[in-house]
């Protein structure tokens, strides 16, 4: 990531400056362990109840919060939630698990995302690629990317034969078994989960993860979206290839502060908690920069009705 050139005198003063994880930083992350943790545990409770409302509100609080996982995860994949090294993949592994998301694996592929964006090498662990037109059917096809789990099944079994290699740049031999190892753990993890619905409890097993599932990939696939989608995919400036969107405390908590995007990629060590105090610099200087959801969403709609051409973005 190039820090750019800006016109004039004028610089953003905080956005790229880097700073460790201090104990309140470790602090708020363990916080947002216990809320997720609480949350899961309203939703499988909500879910599993005979009554049809009590349980589609289950369901559904279950999908979010296998999203928001893994936004936790991606903080740990950066080191930038817990003092120590070694507790990210410890916590970072079971974040991943009821979405499949290797911890390991993703990390790799994440941070050659940081290190490659706005350059042809840039590819991301999720397959949405910003760059290519941008069709209804492209949409559909990252919002219902349910055959990434048959990637992952394929993934499960090179490993547990030994066979899995990586296919996109250089792996260190320690990286490599931590990778086989989660996919491992995966094959094991759905090997029990068919033995339960063997035994008769496949009803168990719908409500507290395949129908979350369906749920959460489309989320998923919704957070993600605003990060880098009709911005200049061919420059390596941060302040131009990236997005943030201010939102509020509600999406700021659930996106585990994705939508402050470019507040993100400009120090991607920086701990989530803290990147709000730089989002004036990336209102001052950033290029793509909106105030909700709703409206980044609203630009991809016209964008997609104009036949790919780019909308103008919303204030």
């Amino acid at each position: 990531m190039r820090i750019p050139e800006t016109a004039g005198t004028a610089k953003p003063e905080l956005l790229f400056h880097k700073v460790r994880v201090a104990p309140r930083d470790q602090r708020a992350f363990i916080g947002k362990l216990v809320l997720a943790g609480a949350l899961v545990a309203l939703g499988g409770w909500s879910a599993l109840r005979p009554e049809p409302l009590a349980a589609v509100v289950g369901v559904l609080l279950l999908g979010a919060m296998y999203t928001h996982l893994v936004e936790l995860q991606h903080q740990c994949l950066h080191h930038s939630a817990f003092r120590g090294a070694r507790a990210h993949r410890l916590v970072g592994v079971p974040l991943g698990l009821p979405m499949l998301v290797s911890y390991s694996h993703y990390r790799v592929r994440h941070l050659q995302h940081h290190r490659h964006l706005g350059t042809p090498q840039d590819s991301e662990f999720f397959g949405f690629d910003p760059r290519a037109p941008l069709t209804w059917k492209l949409l559909a096809r990252g919002l219902f990317d349910y055959p990434r789990l048959l990637t992952v099944l394929g993934e499960i079994g090179r490993s547990c034969t030994g066979r899995w290699t990586y296919t996109m740049g250089n792996i260190s031999a320690r990286r490599r078994r931590d990778v086989i190892a989660e996919y491992r753990l995966f094959g094991a993890v759905l090997a029990g989960l068919a033995a339960l619905a063997l035994a008769g409890q496949g009803e168990v097993l719908l409500r507290l993860w395949l129908l979350p599932l369906l749920v959460a990939i489309p989320l998923h696939f919704l957070v993600e979206l605003p990060e880098h989608l009709l911005c200049d995919t061919e420059t390596t400036d941060v302040l131009r290839n990236t997005r943030s969107i201010k939102g509020s405390w509600l999406t700021t908590w659930f996106t585990n502060g994705n939508n402050l995007h470019v507040e993100h990629h400009a120090a991607m060590v920086v701990p989530i908690n803290r990147l709000r105090e730089r989002h004036a610099d990336v209102e001052r200087f950033g290029r793509h920069v909106q105030r909700s959801y709703l409206i980044f969403y609203r630009q991809v709609l016209t964008t997609v009705r104009c036949g790919g051409r780019t909308a103008p973005e919303g204030a």
